[in-house]
């Protein structure tokens, strides 16, 4: 049986793609444990109207106009080792991400999840599009084998918003605050954009009982 890795996280963390990324490589490094992988939402900040804010400003607000200036240096460091191309300049939007997550909501059974939850990082740290437009989104669906129709009508409804909102909820109830959150089997919890290794380890660990 596989092991499940519930995966909590926000399309607009980039901790969360460079543990999106590491978890690939953790995964490659122990192809003989078979799991399932399935992208909780998170919201990393439920202020975020859903038309979403000026992004410089945004962070200046939150950071200070000094911070900014290096603010980034660190994810660029690491996300050069692995392979995770941040582009910071690109980005002038940060999204409400409540639509994104329904995509990946609606991804899961479709099989295609985990190509939708690394189409949407792209898309917004490498490519600087608006996660939370619904056109950005329908292109992203299309690519991975949905109808544009089907997935701007999805998202112009309210089908699993509420279900979408539960999920935030419960994971912090399960005392999830900082994302990723990997959660391993139902029972344990990794936190942060842990190394492979680690991450790879704990997941036999976890499969082995």
């Amino acid at each position: 049986m596989a092991l499940r890795i519930d995966v909590v996280s926000d399309v607009i963390c980039p901790w969360c793609f460079l543990g999106k990324r590491r978890l690939d490589k953790a995964l490659s490094l122990i192809p003989d444990v078979d799991v399932e992988v399935i992208f909780r939402p998170f919201f990393l900040d439920p202020s975020i109207p859903p038309e979403g804010l000026d992004r410089h400003a945004y962070m200046a607000a939150k950071f200070g106009e000094e911070r900014l200036k290096t603010i980034h240096d660190p994810l660029v460091a690491a996300g050069a080792a692995e392979g995770v191309p941040y582009r910071f300049d690109l980005i002038t939007r940060t999204p409400n991400t409540l639509n994104a997550h329904r995509l990946l909501r609606l991804a899961q059974p479709a099989g295609v999840q985990p190509s939708v939850a690394e189409a949407l990082f792209m898309a917004y740290w490498h490519h600087g599009q608006d996660v939370g437009d619904t056109e950005v989104l329908t292109t992203i669906a299309v690519i991975n084998g949905f109808k544009a129709e089907q997935i701007r009508d999805y998202l112009g409804s309210d089908t699993d918003v509420e279900k979408v909102m539960a999920e935030v909820t419960q994971a912090q109830e399960i005392g999830v605050t900082g994302v990723p959150t990997f959660i391993l089997g139902s029972r344990y919890g990794v936190v942060g954009a842990q190394s492979p290794e680690y991450l790879a380890q704990s997941i036999r660990k976890a499969a082995a009982g």
